[in-house]
């Protein structure tokens, strides 16, 4: 007898990178790039300097094609869809660039208003709102009308963040967030993200090398390896520093720390940097 519409239908990954090559010409960055990203989840693309992090990104958010492979955002091959269905899909993301990407032109408030003015059909005044429930959110509510070159590094992330968040996506993509923060700084910007999954429920992919924040905030990680051009590991980091036999991944885990677990519950603050 068939059962199956008694039992739960089990949900398909958020996010799926099926067998993924990336080039620049006949350059070969990364290759067999095979993961999965569930619903809810805060997953964090990790490696080396140059290893292709940023470049995989690229390919995740429409902004470059693979040389092969498939990106499905639940049941939809992004590459292998028209132009008006990965638009769809990609109205349902929000990216927070590096080094932040605001219009130095406008002030914080019109930066966060430009993507719903772009997309939606709202009045003026409930534009206003939205803008200032977003900046709420990051915890810069009253700085509509800053310009960036007036506010911290720190906080012209938060305010990226906020536009990115405009118009509600399902999905976060973070490049490099903490790049250019001091440990304070960049130690709230995790906490901002822990908050903002617990609280809109969103999915994040984050591309980090810092320790610091991988540490505090993934659920889940990539390795990609530079000198093989493949990912070796995947996992929870902690799990893969308990249990990884690989000396790549366990250097890279810890780098510069003796014990990486005891002086995280210490508070430590080393920042590497690096430039991919």
């Amino acid at each position: 007898m068939n059962t199956s519409n008694n039992e739960p239908r089990e949900e398909r990954p958020h996010i799926t990178v099926h067998d993924l090559t990336m080039a620049y010409g006949s350059h070969v960055v990364m290759q067999n790039l095979s993961f999965s990203i569930q619903r809810g989840e805060i997953f964090v693309v990790m490696g080396g300097s140059g290893c292709g992090k940023s470049t995989l990104m690229k390919v995740m958010i429409g902004l470059k094609y693979p040389q092969k492979g498939q990106v499905y955002y639940g049941d939809v091959n992004f590459w292998e869809s028209d132009q008006a269905l990965r638009n769809r899909v990609l109205r349902n993301i929000g990216i927070l660039y590096q080094r932040g990407a605001l219009w130095s032109s406008m002030t914080i408030g019109e930066n966060v208003a430009l993507p719903l003015e772009e997309y939606t059909d709202l009045s003026p005044s409930r534009i206003s709102e939205i803008v200032s429930f977003k900046l709420s959110l990051v915890g810069l509510a009253g700085f509509e009308e800053y310009y960036p070159a007036e506010i911290s590094g720190g906080m012209a992330k938060r305010a990226a963040l906020a536009r990115a968040m405009a118009l509600d996506p399902e999905i976060l993509f973070f490049d490099e967030p903490s790049s250019g923060l001091d440990p304070v700084s960049a130690r709230l910007l995790d906490d901002l993200i822990l908050e903002l999954r617990e609280s809109l429920q969103t999915t994040v992919v984050v591309v980090s090398h810092d320790l610091e924040s991988i540490f505090a905030i993934a659920d889940n990680t990539v390795f990609l390896d530079a000198e093989t051009r493949t990912m070796i590991a995947s996992g929870n980091p902690k799990t893969l520093l308990a249990e990884t036999r690989d000396p790549k991944v366990r250097r890279f885990l810890t780098r510069g720390k003796p014990d990486i677990r005891k002086n995280r519950e210490r508070e430590k603050d080393t920042y590497c940097p690096e430039n991919e």
